[in-house]
């Protein structure tokens, strides 16, 4: 029997994750970094940027104000009934100003790829730059105002299963994703919205390559996001992503979740949800589990 190396990839990231944690945490007595609020600067997103677990916020990652800095490092695993997500990756939040993402990805198709003639387990792996910049807005300090903090960002992405994606129908291995967020944080109610539009051309995030025989042309997406903090430690939320239908033979629906994040300190954050993606690659309504941890200041 053939193990899904997914679990394992989720285990061996989390603990990097944990000892970068440690390092930072003795690097930040010393540095000038972890001045905003529990939770501000949101969680990973699975393609890496601050936000909610599927679309980016406005906010910047890390911990750092405008004089400082911060870091996270994070990885994510995804399970559904028939396909495995594993994800790692690090966030660097420069002045609250700017942020710089590394992550990569590897899609377990399991028993599924044995049904799409690739092989049981076969894995489509794909990596991701992400670069965002806030241009508006403070959603701390703007807090008692109808302000919302506004950031625009792009994510490259390479998949490096090329021949395969060619075969299925997509015209290319690579894309870049634009998008702009505004997030508005109601301090008074405990409440956080986050409204994305996102122009791309990705199949399933990427994972099934960019463009196809139905489409190749960059089409805009709606995202968005709530969440109510229970606490200063723990907030609950929903979230829905729209994705474009490019390949003929598979069709692709829009993905949802709700989640439940918390965060015992700056340095250390969990994210749960259960998860629904729709059909991916002609297997029938996709959900499951959503799993993501975050070490960094």
């Amino acid at each position: 029997m053939t193990l899904s190396p997914a679990p394992f990839l989720f285990l061996r990231a989390f603990l990097a994750a944990a000892l970068l944690g440690q390092s930072f945490l003795a690097m930040s007595a010393e540095s000038p970094v972890g001045g905003k609020l529990l939770l501000t600067g949101g969680v990973s997103q699975i393609e890496g940027a601050a936000g909610g677990g599927l679309t980016p916020w406005a906010v910047i990652g890390g911990y750092g104000t405008r004089e400082q800095f911060g870091v996270n490092v994070h990885t994510t695993f995804v399970r559904t009934q028939d396909y495995s997500l594993g994800a790692y990756g690090v966030t660097v939040g420069l002045a609250d100003r700017v942020e710089l993402s590394l992550s990569r990805q590897r899609f377990d198709t399991r028993d599924a790829g044995t049904t799409l003639g690739l092989g049981r387990g076969y894995a489509f792996d794909q990596n991701i730059a992400g670069a965002k910049l806030r241009v508006l807005g403070d959603a701390v300090l703007d807090a008692d105002t109808w302000v919302p903090q506004v950031a625009i960002g792009a994510q490259y992405k390479h998949n490096e299963q090329g021949a395969i994606l060619d075969a299925i129908g997509a015209r290319g291995d690579s894309g870049v994703d634009y998008y702009v967020s505004a997030t508005k944080l109601l301090l008074a109610q405990s409440i956080l919205l986050n409204g994305t539009v996102r122009m791309t051309r990705a199949n399933q995030f990427g994972l099934l390559g960019f463009g196809g025989d139905l489409n190749n042309r960059h089409q805009l997406q709606l995202e968005g996001s709530a969440a109510y903090l229970l606490s200063r430690q723990v907030a609950v939320g929903v979230e829905y992503r729209q994705k474009p239908n490019n390949l003929g033979f598979a069709r692709e629906q829009n993905a949802y979740d709700a989640f439940i994040a918390w965060a015992p300190s700056k340095h250390v954050s969990l994210t749960l949800a259960w998860l629904s993606l729709g059909d991916i690659a002609t297997i029938k309504n996709q959900s499951g589990v959503y799993l993501s941890a975050q070490a960094g200041f």
